[in-house]
């Protein structure tokens, strides 16, 4: 249940006056000094013995009832409703507040005005909810502040994707449920999922992202708590209409280009969409990407998918079977890596400024399949100059090392980029003046991701060193020639990603010594353990080969090398030596006795 603010209690009780309440509700008031008496609701009152005090806001009985308390306590009192109810109530400033001056039973009839009607259209109750939902948000300061906390304040967001607020005030708009209309609405929201069978809202507490598809109809309702550790124990952050998912977010916008960031949470794909990246959508989850997101991917012709999932251990395993997915269906996949443990909306946070840090991201996508990577053209050269250099600077590269080492700090000095993809091209000096005013800014499209290295087939060998290249990873091996038996692998091995590197001799075929390797690496270096895991593999696979022709060349015969003498040349040879050293005696071992 979200709790109403202190703030808007006090807000309340010091606001709305109590005197002009109660003469509201058909009770007369009379001045007695500084307090005004009147005749008591709540029992068989013959003499005034209701005190109202201005200055305090305050109300008491002197007779029977013995009641009393502030505004709140009036309004729960006199109209039979709960402390909730009473406070939206008095934010409303209800009409049903005016009732007669009648002995007050426990009201079961709804005070407000009611959203909703029985009505036999689910997709028009849906809608209704969503733009209850909505409003509750613009007003509801926790929700702003969460929004606010997690980079997503603003009201483009907000109101482009109708995001709202459930704090367990929609109840309040309904029928009662003993009556026929309150009934029907009741179960009709249960059966679409708003509400649960004991009657409470499915989303209290959350921030509500609907899905909605180019019809205008809702076909998924994504929650996220909003108290963090208020929460009890045990109680599920995320939420979703019960049944299968369905739809896909921001659809609308991946026609607009070939590729599409794929994000594991919609957190995560609106951090990238209020920070201009635009073609954007997300995934239920590590396993929710649906049929739905395959048809809208090829309806929309994505080409290269750019798999943000988290870097923790659930999001690395799931990219790499997502991009199997998808490479069989033919689409391009890339990683974008984040720190260890980090997700889209927390790396956005913490290395600012998020546009220019995501897009640094963006161009260091790491290639998800075999060989070479397709050609993906910059849509960077469709932006003025002054939104090119805006976004991502006119020239030099960065590898995933450099950028997911840096600081915050550091992160405001990094040299301009540029996708490794394009030629660097000398640009003509423009002078850049502060740009008009625009109806609207465009997005700002993902910058091209460096291509996949050529398939290495043939690394470079020399006399002492074996170096080649996977992606943006090269690695340098020594010592190999050392190794003359197949069951030993001990070798030297530097990998380079960027300016950063990694050396250490370890045994190629011990898959301890692999597994050790590629964790200090992949922290040095701020890439994803596997990957470094995949490479020796590979780096492996190709050593072997050149050992076993070292092995073969040093097993084969030798040929004889060196003077042969003739007979004759030997005969004398031999009669020379024994005239220089007589008191030798000399065997012919050519005739041994």
């Amino acid at each position: 249940m979200a709790r109403i603010p202190n703030n808007e209690l006090d807000r309340l009780k010091r606001e709305v006056a109590l005197v002009r309440l109660v003469e509201s509700s058909g009770i007369e008031l009379k001045k007695h000094g500084k307090d005004y008496l009147g005749l008591c609701p709540f029992h068989d009152d013959k003499e005034p013995s209701l005190v109202i005090s201005p200055d305090k806001n305050l109300w008491h009985c002197l007779g029977a009832c013995n009641e009393g308390g502030d505004v709140i306590q009036w309004v729960m009192k006199r109209q039979g409703v709960s402390f909730r109810h009473a406070v939206e109530l008095l934010k409303g400033g209800d009409a049903a507040l005016s009732v007669p001056a009648t002995p007050v039973k426990r009201n079961t009839t709804a005070k407000h005005s009611m959203p909703l009607a029985a009505d036999p259209d689910d997709q028009k109750q849906l809608a209704v909810v969503i733009d209850y939902y909505h409003d509750t948000l613009k007003q509801s300061p926790d929700a702003l502040e969460y929004l606010n906390s997690r980079g997503l304040g603003g009201a483009e967001l907000i109101d482009c994707f109708k995001l709202g607020y459930a704090n367990r005030t929609l109840g309040y708009r309904l029928p009662a449920r003993n009556r026929k209309a309150g009934a029907e609405v009741r179960g009709q929201l249960q059966r679409v999922g708003i509400l649960r069978n004991t009657g409470h809202e499915h989303f209290s507490g959350s921030l509500v992202v609907p899905v909605i598809d180019g019809d205008g109809l809702v076909t998924e309702v994504y929650g996220r708590k909003i108290l963090g550790k208020r929460l009890r124990k045990g109680t599920p952050q995320h939420l979703y209409l019960p049944g299968a998912h369905q739809g896909v977010w921001n659809a609308a916008a991946l026609a607009d280009s070939e590729e599409v960031i794929l994000c594991e949470a919609l957190i995560d794909a609106m951090t990238f969409w209020v920070n201009g990246y635009r073609n954007v959508t997300a995934s239920y989850g590590t396993s929710g990407f649906t049929e739905d997101h395959l048809t809208v991917f090829k309806q929309a012709n994505i080409k290269r998918v750019l798999i943000a999932y988290d870097r923790d251990e659930a999001g690395n395993t799931a990219a790499v079977k997502l991009a199997e997915q998808l490479q069989a269906e033919g689409f391009a996949c890339y990683r974008l890596h984040f720190p260890k443990g980090m997700d889209a909306n927390a790396y956005a946070l913490e290395v600012r400024p998020a546009n220019k840090s995501l897009g640094v991201v963006i161009r260091s996508a790491e290639w998800m399949g075999d060989g070479r990577s397709g050609e993906r053209a910059s849509d960077l050269t469709s932006l003025d100059p002054a939104e090119r250099l805006a976004t991502d600077g006119e020239a030099g590269t960065l590898r995933q090392g450099r950028l997911l080492g840096t600081s915050s700090n550091e992160a405001n000095t990094l040299p301009p980029l540029a996708a490794e993809s394009q030629p660097q091209v000398e640009e003509p000096q423009v002078k850049i003046e502060a740009p008009s005013p625009k109806p609207e800014t465009p997005p700002l499209p993902a910058a091209a991701v460096p291509p996949a290295p050529e398939n290495p087939e043939h690394p470079e060998v020399t006399d002492h060193e074996i170096n080649i290249e996977y992606g943006n990873r090269h690695y340098r091996v020594r010592g190999l020639q050392k190794n003359s038996s197949y069951e030993v692998m001990k070798v030297n091995v530097l990998v380079k990603v960027g300016e950063v590197i990694h050396v250490d001799t370890f045994d190629l075929y011990s898959a301890k010594h692999r597994q050790a390797f590629a964790r200090v690496a992949a922290t040095e270096c701020g890439i994803e353990d596997k990957t470094i895991q995949r490479d020796l593999g590979k780096l492996l696979l190709q050593l072997e080969g050149l050992q076993d022709k070292a092995i073969q060349e040093a097993l084969q015969p030798k040929e004889p090398t060196g003077y042969t003498m003739e007979d004759t040349e030997r005969e004398q040879a031999l009669t020379l030596l024994k005239e220089a050293l007589p008191q030798m005696e000399w065997v012919d071992y050519r005739n041994p006795l």
